[in-house]
């Protein structure tokens, strides 16, 4: 008996005086010793984005331009099915939400709809015309395969947006689906918020295409329009060094309109710094096995020409292939300083989205209003709290102020397993707290009514100890555990301030349960080991 009560009462001694060092750096807000900063802990209460202030975005995704992008894809990938096919296709191009396909012969149609059934499936003919003596097959995409298309970019963009945001640093951050086409984000503490939104709306569409002159001469000529482009180019713009200014100039870029590559093939992006004075940081890209391949057939193939490499239709390096590069990495230069070369190394790692996004909603929470919500919280919790105090003297005397004694501890154990578990405290996380309040009573209640029966039929003191925490538990665990699992499935099925209330809620019970069973029992043990309790006020 004695050497359990000893490891009891050195169990929760350890659990006081490590939560007092856990809680310690908030109770302070920070200001601790160096030498305590090198040896303990030195996180703080984590605040949502309801007590801190920050930033609740919501961002409508552009679906139908993951269509269209997908069907200018579908065009490039018909024409090699078609040629590989052995099937003449003069041209293939998106129109609408729709592909045209012109054959060069109107005799191999038939053949060409074979290829079609037999390679594309998720396609169906939808009318078939003559334009300049070809004929023109235009094709759609069938139902079935235009909702999975929208589903794939709300979730890739939901995807690929919690990874940026993960890599920016945000803490606990709220990023959840909203309606059809809508996400919510939200930032709790972000310091720099415009930053935020343009890391997340950044479409990071890498894409690698040749120059359509080898020294890109005489681009000027197609600015402003001034002269019609070559067939199957484009004009494009990007910063250039100008070592006599020494300032950044808009300079014009011709390069073939087809992709040789995408950045779906980058496996990572890493932040190099500026080799010579004058030059700005610079992202070297590395390739997965797939993209190390095609990198090198292309370089293979084009030797002494320029590779434009091309982020969002700006061309940030058009560098000679001066050989095959088949080591599977690229090197992306350009006019940005290092949280520019930063953000950018984000993007490309995260991956791009299908499709551009847009703030449709935007508000900030100021740090005031989440002060006011800190103080009325605390208050409603200090409120509550008394109450139940002064409830429990006054209906179980001596056994009340012994419940009231778990009840400090009871939230004691709970704040500190929330920073150690660096869970984030939102307000319906505070009305989890004061929810906790009450079931931590109600199980006392149950255990001081057992003992109370056991009294009165007569029992010693010990009996009655006894049989009230034995009679009493079932009923506790049954109640508690029940609740458990209901924050359990709140926590997994809900976002945002619902998971804030059901982590605390999960945690109070567990603190409720030790502080109410092993707690008080370990004061009324030691009593009755000491042979100082003869009677129960309760």
């Amino acid at each position: 008996m004695k050497s359990s009560l000893t490891y009891r009462a050195l169990l929760v001694a350890g659990l006081i005086v490590a939560s007092i060092v856990v809680l310690m750096p908030s109770l302070t807000r920070g200001d601790l010793p160096s030498w305590w900063q090198s040896i303990l802990p030195t996180q703080q209460v984590r605040l949502g984005l309801d007590l801190q202030g920050g930033s609740h975005i919501v961002l409508t995704v552009e679906i139908d331009k993951a269509i269209e992008q997908s069907l200018e894809h579908t065009g490039e990938e018909i024409k090699r099915e078609a040629k590989d096919a052995g099937v003449g296709v003069a041209q293939a191009e998106r129109r609408g939400r729709s592909v045209a396909v012109r054959l060069s012969n109107r005799d191999e149609v038939d053949k060409f709809k074979g290829v079609m059934a037999d390679r594309f499936p998720i396609l169906k003919l939808a009318n078939t015309t003559a334009e300049e003596g070809q004929t023109v097959l235009i094709y759609e995409y069938l139902p079935v395969e235009e909702n999975r298309l929208r589903e794939f970019a709300l979730d890739q963009s939901l995807e690929t947006i919690r990874n940026r945001i993960d890599q920016f640093g945000v803490t606990e951050p709220v990023i959840v689906r909203q309606g059809e086409s809508d996400i919510l984000v939200q930032l709790p503490g972000i310091q720099e918020p415009e930053r935020a939104k343009e890391l997340i709306g950044r479409t990071a569409l890498l894409e690698f295409k040749l120059l359509e002159a080898d020294e890109n001469q005489g681009a000027d000529q197609y600015r402003d329009d001034k002269k019609p482009l070559p067939p199957n180019t484009q004009l494009l713009f990007g910063p250039e060094f100008d070592a006599t200014t020494e300032t950044f100039r808009r300079v014009p870029y011709l390069v073939q309109s087809r992709t040789l590559m995408t950045g779906d093939v980058v496996a990572d992006a890493r932040v190099r710094p500026a080799m010579q004075a004058g030059e700005g940081p610079t992202v070297e890209l590395s390739f997965n096995a797939r993209g190390s391949k095609l990198f090198g057939d292309i370089t293979t193939a084009n030797v002494q020409k320029r590779l434009a490499i091309i982020l969002d239709n700006t061309v940030y390096s058009a560098p000679v292939i001066q050989e095959p590069i088949t080591g599977g990495r690229a090197t992306i230069s350009g006019s940005f300083d290092i949280k520019e070369a930063r953000d950018l190394a984000i993007v490309l790692r995260a991956g791009a989205l299908p499709a551009p996004v847009v703030i449709s909603e935007e508000r900030t929470v100021g740090p005031t209003l989440g002060s006011d919500s800190i103080r009325q919280g605390f208050l409603s919790f200090l409120v509550g709290g008394l109450a139940v105090i002064v409830f429990m003297v006054v209906y179980y005397r001596g056994a009340g102020l012994l419940a009231d004694a778990a009840l400090v501890l009871n939230v004691l154990f709970l704040m500190a397993a929330m920073v150690a578990l660096g869970t984030t405290l939102t307000l319906p996380g505070i009305a989890g707290i004061v929810l906790t309040l009450g079931m931590a009573v109600d199980a006392n209640v149950l255990i001081n009514e057992r003992i109370r029966e056991e009294l009165r039929l007569g029992k010693t003191a010990r009996a009655a100890i006894e049989a009230g925490y034995e009679h009493a538990l079932p009923s506790i665990l049954d109640s508690n555990i029940t609740t458990f699992l209901s924050g359990l499935i709140l926590f997994q099925f809900g976002s945002g301030p619902i998971r804030g209330f059901a982590v605390t809620l999960c945690l109070g019970i567990i603190s409720t349960v030790f502080t109410a069973v092993v707690c008080t029992r370990l004061v009324y043990d030691y009593r009755l080991a000491t042979r100082r309790l003869q009677t129960v006020s309760v």
